[in-house]
């Protein structure tokens, strides 16, 4: 079998996994979602059927003919149903706990299945194979009369279990006659009955998810896509500290071969813009108050000065980019890579981003804490540095490793920085402060006009005086900087759409980079294409082609970051947080409205 990325997600806003087809854990970190691999089987580059696979959690029905997978209506609880050829079935219910307890929301680092029988006499196997150290297989485990504990490096887990450990244990195949009970969590005595328990676990999860799901302004229509995504996001939120990763995996390459192989388990602070931005527009309050506390974090560390375009979930400045040895990889296409080189990049968007993901805080009156004259004072250290850097040349936020150029995206980021600490200072009735920084910004308007306009071929350049080409350029549009029927955005994306649309497809820019020629197409930019068609009076061929990327998700109704335009085939890491934000923007833009069932 040969593995792919059509995954369900579970989790708990602490820890995660992804669960294949076949209903195995193929990919899962512990203690957070930056950590250790405990099921590293993804990336691991063997069959997960194979006799030698490792680093999976496989619940395997004897002689499977069938099997259908679903979530729980507006949860990330996972129902697996698999058939056999005699008629018999089961069913797995897989989550990760999180529900209130004792005025807090308890969230362990632990995952939860369930095996219900449902028909006849099912018989199955259980492999739980963990990995520690990034894919060593050997991992030391004692047992007891109801668990194993397996000790990780630096970490014990244990599994209790109703289940017969000594079946467990020898990986053999044995009778379902009743429902049976795995939770893999710390290494502490479980307390309590654990059928039980861990059935009220499910219960109280479910009620928590569905709870939190009622709460969001979805659109009329493509409602489950907004709440799909919208959990999803949510689950790429490390709630102790607000932090937003940009997808749950590693080193998932943007096509076969390219060795475009990147950890996106941290925190930037552009994909967390975006990811804010749109659960803000369904309601989704809890995921920005977050993370507005871990930037007023970032910010404080910095005291005026360089921000990184990422940090670790905990904030961790340093990043070390390292390869694991010990894994081939997705499809066996290495390197497995840990940390991210990126963090010491140059890339000046961030300010922008910072700003544009705090101005709602002055606005805002649901927040339990609206911003304030020193939270505008903070951020004027931030527009400060969005001055000074505007017309600096950056790595831009397509990350480029060995050049650097002035880029339009960066410099009109840095310019909506200033734009909305004006807005802000206005409603603080700081007028002095409003004059300044709209002063400052209109004179940033006017350089960057002049140095990316291109008269000849009527279009904005992607990097100052220069002729680039990028995706990015549709973003002026929803920066406000241009408006839809301004005749340069018109030209402009008139140019993007000839240069680098491929049939249903955005890539980011058809020149070659870093790793040669991009060969996938980026889905987050045929999101903001289908934003554009809308904003110009064609909504029409925006719905289209929304409706032709919502085929290409996942059974779990989702998408990985890159898409091979020839064959649809999803590449990159998953679930990604641009590509979930798109579904939600573009849902909510092209939706018609409520009152239509009247």
């Amino acid at each position: 079998m040969t593995p792919n990325l059509d995954l369900w997600p579970i989790g708990n806003c602490q820890v995660s996994a992804l669960i294949d087809r076949a209903g195995r854990f193929v990919w899962g970190c512990v203690p957070r979602v930056d950590g250790d691999p405990v099921f590293s089987s993804l990336v691991d580059g063997r069959d997960p059927t194979a006799d030698d696979a490792v680093g999976l959690w496989a619940i395997d029905l004897e002689d499977r003919v069938g099997i259908e997978q679903t979530y729980v209506a507006n949860t990330p609880i996972l129902v697996t149903r698999m058939t056999d050829s005699q008629g018999g079935a089961i069913e797995i219910t897989d989550f990760c706990p999180r529900f209130e307890r004792l005025g807090r929301t308890y969230r362990p680092v632990a995952f939860v299945r369930i095996v219900r029988p449902v028909h006849g006499s099912p018989r199955i196997r259980v492999r739980l194979r963990p990995t520690r150290n990034w894919g060593d297989a050997n991992v030391v485990h004692t047992s007891g009369s109801n668990h194993v504990r397996f000790l990780l490096d630096g970490l014990q887990l244990r599994l209790t279990t109703t289940a017969p450990v000594g079946l467990l244990q020898e990986e053999r195949s044995f009778r379902v006659e009743r429902p049976l009970h795995f939770f893999l969590g710390p290494d502490e005595s479980f307390s309590g009955d654990i059928g039980t328990t861990v059935e009220e676990m499910e219960g109280y999860t479910r009620h928590h998810w569905q709870s939190w799901s009622r709460g969001l302004a979805t659109p009329f229509e493509w409602q489950e896509v907004v709440i799909r995504s919208a959990i999803t996001l949510k689950l790429c939120q490390h709630e102790e500290t607000g932090a937003i990763v940009a997808a749950l995996t590693t080193s998932i390459p943007e096509h076969a071969g390219s060795e475009r192989n990147w950890d996106y388990r941290y925190c930037w602070i552009r994909d967390a813009y975006y990811t804010v931005q749109a659960l803000n527009r369904v309601g989704a309050l809890d995921v920005l108050e977050g993370y507005l506390a871990y930037l007023r974090n970032i910010v404080d560390q910095a005291r005026g000065g360089h921000i990184q375009p990422l940090y670790g979930v905990q904030g961790e400045p340093t990043l070390i980019e390292t390869q694991a040895p010990r894994l081939a990889g997705y499809r066996g296409m290495g390197p497995v890579r840990v940390g991210n080189q990126a963090y010491e990049q140059v890339q000046h968007d961030a300010y922008g981003q910072i700003v544009l993901s705090n101005v709602q805080a002055f606005f805002d009156r649901r927040l339990f804490r609206m911003a304030g004259r020193e939270d505008f004072e903070a951020l004027v250290r931030i527009g400060e540095r969005a001055l000074e850097l505007f017309d600096k040349p950056d790595a831009g936020l397509w990350e480029l490793r060995t050049r650097q150029s002035v880029h339009t995206y960066s410099a009109a980021m840095c310019w909506a920085a200033c734009d909305r600490l004006a807005n802000a200072a206005e409603r603080l009735g700081m007028e002095g402060e409003r004059a300044l920084w709209q002063e400052r910004a209109d004179r940033m308007r006017r350089a960057i006009e002049e140095a990316a306009w291109r008269p000849e071929t009527n279009r904005m350049s992607a990097t100052f005086g220069g002729d680039d080409l990028d995706a990015s350029l549709i973003q002026l549009l929803e920066l406000r900087f241009l408006k839809p029927d301004d005749p340069r955005f018109l030209g402009t994306l008139e140019a993007v759409e000839q240069g680098l649309r491929r049939g249903s497809h955005m890539l980011r820019y058809a020149t070659e980079d870093d790793f040669g020629l991009p060969e996938t197409a980026f889905n987050v930019c045929t999101f903001w294409l289908i934003e554009a068609l809308h904003f110009t009076g064609r909504d029409p061929d925006a719905r289209q082609l929304f409706e032709e990327m919502l085929e290409r998700r996942t059974a779990a109704g989702l998408l990985s970051e890159d898409i091979d335009p020839v064959t649809g085939e999803l590449w990159g890491n998953y679930p990604q947080t641009y590509s979930l934000v798109g579904m939600i923007n573009c849902a909510v833009l092209l939706s018609k409205p409520w009152s239509a069932i009247r």
